[in-house]
Parts: structure tokens; sequence; C-alpha cells
């Protein structure tokens, strides 16, 4: 699996693209598979968030988006 960060835990997204990895947790007991995913816009500002699918992630990137 790549890492979407670097060594010292910064994203090394670039500007106007998208990274994600998955990892694995428990959640009330269920194992369960999560996405972290990784969006910089072109001026530089990371957005970041966690999600159970990578749709999930994608739509609050998109409302994140509408906001700025």
């Amino acid at each position: 699996m790549n890492s979407i960060n670097n060594e010292r835990g910064c994203s090394v997204c670039q500007p106007g693209k998208e990274n994600y990895t998955t990892y694995n947790t428990r959640l009330r007991g269920k194992r369960v598979r999560m996405y972290q995913y990784d969006y910089r816009i072109e001026s530089g500002e990371l957005f970041s968030c966690c999600a159970s699918t990578l749709e999930a992630c994608r739509e609050k990137r998109d409302k994140w988006l509408q906001s700025h």
C-alpha cells in the first residue's frame, strides 16, 4: 500500500489532485475498511477526511469545495 504522507506525516498530494489509502479499524466490535482521503486545491489548501467509502470522501470534498 502506498503512503499518502511523507516520512514527517505531511500529505504529498499535488495541487489539483487526490490521494487516498485504505486502512482497517474496528467500529462497535466489527472490522471495517475505511478510506483516508486528501485533495489539494490549486492554491495549495488541503482537504482531508476519512469515510467508509471513496464516494463518501468525494461527496465531503465536493461540499467543502462549494464552501470555498
